[in-house]
């Protein structure tokens, strides 16, 4: 059934509660397990450097994302999952494209994320990126929704 499970992790409780859930499936189906973590770095990529450090911000942006990879392969690890971890680097591009290409690069069966469930104008003014990966992925993608959200 599906063999090779993305996941997408922000360290937020919703994407710990799909990153728990792609570990069920993964030990059901006897799956391989990535977990990705997006770091964008356009962000201090230019402009205003003459007040900032880009390249110092850089680092400590991807060094923060190699922690929230670090905790969720912790969070795997201790359900029974020996994951694989990448962290994908942005660089302006919209993030739910970055995840879509990677999850189609890698041959992913299956995207296993959380959504926020955001509506009215908080949607409107943040979008969403989990909508983002269901309109542009080529495979299934399984929403997790956190009820307290």
């Amino acid at each position: 059934m599906y063999q090779r499970i993305f996941v997408p992790v922000d360290d937020s409780d919703t994407s710990n509660m799909a990153l728990d859930e792609a570990c069920k499936l993964a030990k059901a189906f006897g799956s391989t397990l990535r977990l990705v973590h997006v770091v964008d770095l356009a962000q201090f990529g230019w402009g205003g450097t003459e007040f900032l450090d880009a390249t110092e911000l850089q680092k400590s942006i991807k060094q923060a994302g190699e922690q929230v990879l670090g905790l969720a392969g912790d969070r795997a690890r201790a359900l029974g999952m020996v994951p694989e971890c990448k962290i994908l680097e942005s660089w302006g591009d919209k993030i739910a494209a970055v995840l879509s290409d990677e999850a189609s690069v890698w041959g992913a069966d299956l995207i296993v994320m959380g959504t926020h469930g955001l509506g009215g104008l908080m949607h409107l003014l943040m979008g969403s990126v989990a909508e983002g990966v269901l309109k542009v992925a080529d495979m299934p993608v399984l929403l997790v929704r956190n009820p307290g959200d």
